[in-house]
């Protein structure tokens, strides 16, 4: 088996521009319909868009590798970053934090180059144990392979199978130095385009003993911020990757064991953030819902813990709310917890769901 980076003039990638003309095009109008809608809105608004966006981002790319994040420490690991003030922020882990540092660092220092140090420094903040799992891993360094080959494999031990094998280590600096040098070369090519070979290229030199597709799709937005001119994100490519992951790492083995002509990956990748941008239309949508709610009920009498479970709702709640989830939530007693949700039905916030159960649950008026 021969792979794209054993190909005699690797890495001079080409494709169809006109085969990718119309999906570009759509997907630059889709960008520019996005970013002219949220200028339109005050910096409040922009702001929870892009916290909700980053959120998001964060979360789908950590779970396309099989990694489940808490939620609400990414939330307020990101609002504290941002200088946003919240209510309920919860204390975040150091691994969440490092996560949150890299993406930050991808998104609102997009200008600044991309370095062999910079992508050591997301690596750290990936693996700030210096372990992935049970496994000891090289952090801040590119792979030594002392373990054997560079492989993506599936299936049980004894009935693996090869998906990919990446280049030896003693070729990653190499390998390195020219993809650095291409990203921060003013080149002559759609900054969306160069988003997805970048995507496509890095993943394919695989440097690091792990992490690799979680900083491949970081470049991706680096380069997609660089694209949309703002550093603000209100849009998750990852989130999409993440509901396509199958036809995602379909993609990426074809076009690794293909040839050098990337024509049908890039197809792929822009209809992935074609779908991703429209998706988008629904973060701005409840952006949008949760700012008129505050608006009607600025002068409503509520508590703390009813604020911080209203804000929940408004959000990505997942799941009913109950009565039990209510008091472990706020921190209260089951009693307390009804007392605060009855007022809410009284004021005509809350009111119980129709479809029966063992528990109870309530939704937003409105909401359903």
């Amino acid at each position: 088996m021969q792979y794209i980076y054993q190909k005699p003039n690797w890495p001079s990638f080409k494709w169809d521009d006109k085969h990718l003309l119309e999906v570009l095009g759509n997907v630059r109008q889709l960008q520019g319909q996005l970013l002219g809608s949220m200028e339109m809105l005050g910096f409040d608004l922009q702001s929870e868009a892009n916290l909700k966006t980053l959120t998001l981002d964060i979360l789908k790319t950590n779970e396309i590798e099989g990694e489940i994040l808490n939620p609400d420490q990414v939330r307020s690991s990101l609002a504290r970053r941002l200088g946003m003030d919240i209510a309920g922020l919860i204390p975040s882990d150091r691994h969440v934090d490092g996560v949150v540092e890299m993406m930050l660092d991808a998104i609102q220092k997009h200008e600044q180059p991309l370095t062999n140090d910079r992508l050591f420094g997301w690596h750290n903040c990936l693996f700030p144990t210096g372990r992935s799992g049970l496994y000891k891993i090289l952090v801040g360094q590119y792979r030594d392979d002392s373990k054997g080959p560079m492989q993506v494999v599936s299936g049980a031990i004894g009935r693996e199978k090869i998906h990919f094998q990446a280049p030896p280590a003693e070729e990653v600096q190499k390998e390195m130095e020219a993809f650095l040098k291409w990203i921060n070369s003013n080149i002559n090519i759609d900054p969306v385009l160069k988003a997805g070979i970048a995507h496509l290229w890095f993943i394919t030199i695989h440097p690091f003993d792990d992490g690799n597709g979680r900083i491949a799709r970081a470049i991706t937005d680096l380069l997609l911020t660089r694209a949309d001119g703002v550093k603000h994100r209100y849009y998750s490519m990852s989130a999409q990757i993440q509901l396509e992951r199958k036809a995602y790492y379909h993609i990426l083995e074809t076009s690794q064991k293909g040839t050098l002509d990337i024509t049908l990956w890039l197809d792929w990748f822009l209809r992935c953030l074609n779908t991703a941008l429209t998706a988008s239309r629904s973060t701005l949508s409840k952006v949008l819902y949760k700012n008129k709610f505050w608006n009607m009920h600025n002068q409503t009498s509520l508590n703390n813990r009813q604020k911080l479970i209203l804000n929940k709702l408004l959000d990505d709640f997942y799941g009913k709310l109950t009565t039990s989830k209510w008091a472990k939530m706020a921190k209260c007693s089951n009693d307390t917890a009804l007392r605060d949700i009855q007022d809410l039905i009284i004021k005509g916030i809350l009111k119980k769901e129709e479809a029966g159960g063992r528990s109870t649950s309530y939704v937003l008026v409105g909401m359903t």
